[in-house]
């Protein structure tokens, strides 16, 4: 088992039909291998906290997830209420409709709620909480990617992420187009965010080679449902 490529994995069930068993399964699978985290739906954040009590693998959940549609207030409060419950890493979809207006105050004011909310609670042993913002790439130019990335480092954000695994971009005809992350995309955001900042890869990432690809274009962190497999490549 690769531990090295483990640390730098969030073990991934973002399933809404995920039950109780298939998390605790996620969590033995996350403090055998030992990934970074656990990246699960917030209902199920208290649960995993309790799972993972003495490892070294943190929690981490979602908010505004999948579409980032959800109030300003909203994802500040739902980010607050899962770091009390025990997450320490919130991965925030931002808001695309800002994005597409080109309304960046507003996409300030948003990312900077959440980062000022999760960072307002006190955690055990004071520990840091990590926020990542999800970009998702599939459906924004080079130039609003690298807009997001501005943004979300000038918000104080930790990380930029590339997606939910949940977009389902389509062609003219109406064909499914690959939505996850691409070599290309990481590259840019690395190269906007420099060293200061993490880059999640996330969406698509199913093989070892996968994951290097994406660690190689510029990653510190990859999302994936299929890190148990990656790793015993």
């Amino acid at each position: 088992m690769d531990f090295s490529l483990a640390a730098k994995i969030d073990h991934t069930n973002l399933n809404p039909l995920a039950r109780r068993e298939d998390i605790k399964t996620l969590c033995l699978e996350a403090k055998k291998a030992r990934f970074a985290s656990v990246c699960v739906n917030p209902s199920f954040v208290s649960f995993c906290a309790e799972e993972l009590f003495g490892s070294d693998v943190k929690v981490c959940t979602v908010i505004g997830f999948p579409l980032g549609a959800d109030t300003i207030d909203n994802k500040a409060t739902s980010a607050a209420a899962a770091v009390s419950a025990g997450a320490l890493e919130i991965d925030m979809v931002q808001n695309l409709g800002l994005v597409k207006d080109g309304l960046w105050d507003e996409l300030l004011d948003e990312i900077s709620a959440v980062v000022c909310a999760s960072r307002s609670v006190e955690t055990e042993g004071d520990r840091e909480v990590l926020v990542k913002v999800i970009l998702e790439t599939c459906f924004l130019s080079d130039d609003e990617i690298v807009k997001c990335c501005k943004i979300a480092k000038e918000a104080g954000a930790d990380f930029v992420k590339t997606s939910t695994g949940f977009a389902s971009k389509k062609d003219e005809n109406g064909n499914p187009l690959f939505s996850g992350a691409t070599a290309h995309a990481i590259s840019l955001m690395r190269k906007t965010v420099g060293e200061s900042m993490g880059v999640k890869a996330s969406g698509g990432i199913r093989t070892k080679a996968d994951a290097i690809l994406m660690l190689e274009a510029g990653a510190s962190r990859l999302g994936t449902s299929a890190g148990l497999k990656i790793v015993s490549e």
